[in-house]
């Protein structure tokens, strides 16, 4: 069995190899070091390929885990205003279901209720799609760094298993 790596920064295990973004990305890789991405806390970093188990690490094609939620929302921008229901969310954008008609490249700021109680969460977003699905926005750079957000996020992320309960003949 090959080795599993851990994300430096949060310690969880499932983490996604990602394409190079950069340079020196790509040269690290003539080297079989390649980038990573930890799904719960976002974290990128590069580490060495080789003896990865490499099933446990698929090739990452979203920038972000999405986590389904039920969350009221309402949006507003230029003269469209309205609101719906999310669907699913994650630190790089959210779906919703909305009667509202919006177009492609549009964009609004949303605010997502995520606790009763609690202010709701206030971000820029641009539409990147519109199908049967729902309403797809994609969260302008401000959202990346909010704190309620990755708080909120890393909460609803489904546990990844601890290193003690994969080897239970091992110690800890």
């Amino acid at each position: 069995m090959g080795r599993v790596l851990s994300c430096p920064q949060c310690q969880k295990d499932g983490l996604l190899r990602s394409h190079p973004q950069s340079i020196r990305e790509r040269l690290a890789s003539l080297f079989f070091v390649v980038p990573f991405r930890c799904p719960s806390c976002s974290h990128r970093f590069l580490a060495s390929r080789l003896g990865l188990d490499h099933p446990t690490h698929p090739i990452d094609r979203r920038e972000h885990l999405r986590i389904p939620v039920r969350l009221f929302l309402s949006f507003s921008g230029g003269k469209v205003c309205g609101e719906g229901t999310v669907l699913d969310l994650s630190m790089g954008g959210c779906i919703i279901k909305s009667k509202a008609q919006v177009h492609t490249d549009d964009i609004f700021y949303l605010q997502l209720a995520l606790g009763e109680g609690e202010s709701p969460l206030e971000v820029a977003a641009m539409v990147r799609s519109v199908s049967a699905r729902g309403i797809a926005f994609q969260f302008l750079r401000a959202a990346h760094g909010d704190k309620r957000l990755l708080a909120f996020v890393q909460a609803h992320t489904p546990a990844q298993p601890d290193k003690s309960s994969l080897n239970p003949g091992v110690a800890a």
